[in-house]
């Protein structure tokens, strides 16, 4: 049972009182692919370009001296909130794509070789695909791909052989963004460990969603976005164990991650400044840091659990609406907030479009998993997705607006 309350909650994001161009209430459910903002929030970031504007890390100034504590101050807490091994250890980039692409080029160039096997899953986000595609092409290393099973698990079968001593890095999703299922990673990261590979773990969406241990889980990377969480866009973060992220090589240079520099060479910061390089989205981080507090104060398992129950509602509606055909587990404790469906003779662009009318706001398309689309043989599907603020209204008015739709197509293809 969800104890938060998604209708005092919602209050809180001005954007979720506003209307659609046609006049309509704005019914969200598009949260797998960013979250909406808190007032705090926003609050804060205005407050930085309003009195708190300065670089960080260079002026011996107030301005600057408060700006560096209080972006600082974000990396120890994000560190805290995901029980990470210490500050150090949280690189602030500018998206989990860029964390991702960091790890590639920094680790995975010193580190790849040819002959070597990257071993990702068939339903990863282009996020934790192309990056790895794009090394493996210039390494000559080997691509293997866990399957999954019908109700979109990880399928384990031939795990053993597919994590062999020849595999160096295993990269993979903690929870869909396509189906919202949320894998269990232990197996994978067992039989990684047993061959000597590391563990990266894609966490866009599951770190939204689920209360994360990070030393707990034993992995080597987590990558994720401020902008899923409640936080500004353009904020990133990449959890390296610090060990790992001392051995690896810059892989931006310029400001700010340098020791010494010559005509003919540099050396480098210690961390995490050494992966930092430039002037990074100060407001956002310190944006950032007020989203993990509203995070902190509402509480993840309470913001899990109230996901489950709405999910779980939204489920029983659909299946009870008949005419879909919906992705993804059927059991609700493997479910994030997120349903992914197609409707029977109806292109989900046709679908999307529709419910703007109804000012109902979802995704369509592949969801940047264009090789699970190719394996299910659709074009894409529709993805309803939730967070804290949503409420069993919102999922009435989805429900409504697919009425409305298959209606409509009901009697078009009757004439």
């Amino acid at each position: 049972m969800s104890i938060l309350d998604p209708y005092k909650l919602k209050k809180d994001f001005p954007i979720l009182e506003t209307k659609t161009p046609n006049g309509k209430p704005l019914v969200y459910l598009d949260n797998a692919a960013s979250s909406q903002k808190p007032q705090s929030v926003i609050d804060a970031t205005n407050k930085y370009y309003t009195s708190q504007n300065a670089n960080i890390h260079r002026g011996v100034y107030h301005l600057s001296q408060h700006a560096t504590e209080l972006y600082e101050k974000t990396r120890i807490k994000t560190s805290n909130f995901f029980h990470a091994q210490c500050a150090k250890a949280i690189i602030f980039t500018k998206g989990a794509t860029e964390s991702i692409n960091l790890v590639v080029n920094s680790w995975g160039r010193q580190n790849i070789h040819e002959g070597d096997e990257i071993v990702l899953t068939v339903q990863e986000h282009h996020s934790n695909l192309v990056p790895w595609q794009m090394l493996a092409k210039e390494k000559k290393a080997i691509l293997r791909f866990i399957p999954i099973n019908p109700d979109t698990t990880y399928d384990l079968s031939t795990l053993d052989q597919l994590v062999t001593r020849k595999t160096k890095i295993v990269s993979i999703s903690q929870m869909s963004n396509v189906t919202g299922t949320i894998h269990n990673l232990q197996p994978i990261i067992d039989q990684a460990r047993k061959v000597g590979a590391m563990v990266m773990v894609d966490g866009a969406q599951s770190s939204s969603h689920l209360s994360i241990d990070l030393v707990g889980m034993d992995i080597d990377f987590f990558a994720f976005s401020a902008h899923k969480m409640l936080g500004p866009t353009g904020v990133g973060v990449l959890f390296g164990k610090e060990e790992i992220l001392e051995s690896m090589p810059p892989w931006i240079g310029g400001g700010d991650m340098i020791e010494t520099v010559d005509l003919e060479s540099s050396t480098y910061a210690n961390l995490p400044a050494k992966l930092e390089a430039g002037t990074p989205n100060i407001a956002g981080v310190i944006g950032f840091s007020h989203a993990l507090d509203y995070l902190s104060a509402v509480g993840m398992e309470n913001i899990h659990n109230h996901e489950k129950m709405i999910t779980e509602y939204a489920l029983e509606r659909l299946h009870r609406m008949g005419g879909l055909s919906i992705y993804g587990t059927e059991n609700i404790d493997q479910r994030g907030g997120v349903i992914s469906f197609t409707l029977d003779g109806v292109h989900p662009h046709d679908v999307g479009s529709m419910l703007e009318e109804e000012g109902i706001a979802i995704r369509v398309g592949h969801h940047c998993c264009q090789p699970l689309m190719k394996q299910w043989a659709i074009p894409g599907t529709c993805r309803a997705s939730f967070y804290l603020y949503t409420t069993k209204e919102d999922v009435d008015a989805l429900v409504y607006g697919l009425e409305k739709v298959k209606s409509i197509f009901s009697r078009v293809a009757r004439k």
